[in-house]
């Protein structure tokens, strides 16, 4: 299961009201790149696919490839906001390794 704090899910929310997406899903995918192998990519959309798993979570609804999945099972997605900048944190127990800056990770 993947699960999203309710500080994550009221920022979720704000943005969605920003951008006029009220009643769309969040994408949560693992890419390729970064210095340590994989990064997160987290957006909007309409749907999920009939592949993926789908959670929800504090009243967000979180879609997640099956690929991504075998990456992401058990992680916990948090928004920090603190003197470097703000944004979206992955508490991920499958991560092996993280670069210098934390914006990628291996597993």
């Amino acid at each position: 299961m993947i699960t999203i704090t309710e500080k994550a899910a009221t920022k979720v929310k704000e943005i969605a009201d920003a951008e006029a997406l009220h009643g769309q899903g969040l994408r949560l995918r693992v890419v390729g790149g970064g210095c340590s192998g994989f990064s997160y990519d987290l957006y909007f959309e309409d749907k999920p696919t009939d592949m993926d798993e789908t959670f929800e979570c504090n009243g967000v609804q979180l879609f997640v490839d099956p690929l991504s999945y075998q990456y992401l099972e058990g992680t916990e997605i948090d928004y920090v906001e603190g003197l470097h900048g703000s944004g979206f944190k992955f508490g991920n127990p499958n991560v092996k390794g993280t670069c210098g800056c934390g914006s990628s990770f291996s597993a």
